[in-house]
């Protein structure tokens, strides 16, 4: 067990775990405050998390009026195992990125290109921690 961190950069942990096949769980805080969980790919750089949406989904809206979230990814072969990451989306990336991005998380979680359709344009949600937890 790792104990919480305070940084700005993810744990070496944190990041095998979302570079992982492993699922995540976004929450993000609606307009009355309340919390909205999905489970959701991840993805993960030396310093932020990854989650792919569309712009006009609710989730979308919601990190746009408070960036704060909760991200938290699950060992897909001992769900007991998991990193929290506590954090802020501080950027967000729209267009060609994007889509690129959802056809890479693709073929990681499926091994085939993205299949679903896409109602609207796709964003990346870069999000910085501010607090992780590995257990």
């Amino acid at each position: 067990m790792t104990a919480a961190t305070l940084v700005d950069m993810l744990d070496a942990a944190v990041k095998e775990m979302a570079s992982g096949k492993n699922f995540a769980a976004l929450t993000t805080l609606m307009p009355d405050g309340q919390p909205q969980t999905h489970i959701m790919w991840v993805d993960a750089t030396d310093d932020q998390l990854l989650v792919n949406t569309e712009v006009e989904r609710q989730k979308f809206r919601n990190v746009q009026r408070d960036p704060r979230v909760t991200v938290t990814v699950f060992d897909r072969d001992n769900p007991y195992h998991y990193a929290e990451v506590r954090g802020r989306v501080t950027e967000t990336v729209v267009g060609d990125e994007a889509r690129r991005h959802l056809e890479s998380l693709s073929q990681k979680y499926q091994g085939t290109p993205y299949q679903n359709p896409i109602r609207s344009d796709r964003v990346i949600l870069r999000i910085t921690p501010d607090r992780q937890l590995v257990r």
